[in-house]
């Protein structure tokens, strides 16, 4: 049976179907975050700002610290509308809240001299799991662009116009998240399928594919 009939039969789509999912990426001038990250270290961070589908004053942005220690991922995120976020920088916002995460990202801002380096969007289709495998999450990810900064920050209006595809326009990212074991109908699915595990991060894909080669050009230069 074809993956996304047989995840149609076993799950539920996300309300809305296909929606968009826009980040802007924080990285130090010579790319530090990203370049310590793909070592693959035991723990890593990093640090984004994300909106889903189209913008308009009161939709909501996330600014999320995702955590991984030791193959587990941790994510920390704070929420603001685009009207309190316009025309502020992200450190005065933050210093204005006062969470146990809100702390947790002013550590980090203190600690690293982030500005908005590469904004990412994709189309994603998810599918959420029932009865009992509510823990269950498998979503596809599409068209999955990306725009370096040029300046001291990306516009949060974002066009995606002037964007270049991290991968070739055919492929897409399936990601499957659960608290518990993956079901056996699923492992069996993916296995018919011959779909198997891979790493992959977007922003590491995106920097080492795009951005990487054009640095070493221009150091050389």
């Amino acid at each position: 049976m074809i993956l996304h009939e047989r995840l149609a039969n076993k799950m539920t789509i996300d309300r809305g179907g296909e929606y968009l999912v826009k980040n802007f990426y924080y990285d130090t001038r010579n790319w530090e975050i990203i370049r310590e990250s793909i070592e693959k270290p035991l723990y890593k961070e990093k640090l984004r700002l994300r909106f889903y589908n189209q913008y308009h004053p009161q939709s909501m942005g996330y600014l999320e610290l995702k955590k991984k220690f030791d193959g587990v991922v941790y994510k920390r995120r704070i929420a603001f509308s685009l009207e309190e976020i316009k025309n502020r920088c992200i450190r005065e916002i933050v210093s204005g809240t006062d969470s146990q995460i809100s702390r947790e990202i002013n550590f980090f801002l203190h600690n690293r001299d982030v500005l908005e380096k590469v904004y990412i969007a994709y189309k994603r289709t998810a599918y959420n799991g029932i009865n009992n495998e509510e823990s269950l999450r498998v979503s596809f990810d599409r068209d999955i662009l990306f725009r370096l900064n040029t300046g001291d920050d990306l516009a949060v209006c974002e066009q995606e116009e002037d964007c270049l595809y991290i991968l070739d326009d055919d492929h897409l990212v399936m990601e499957i998240k659960t608290a518990n074991a993956i079901p056996l109908w699923l492992t069996n699915t993916l296995s018919e399928n011959k779909i198997f595990p891979v790493s992959f991060s977007k922003y590491g894909v995106c920097y080492v594919k795009h951005i990487l080669g054009r640095k070493e050009a221009a150091d050389a230069a």
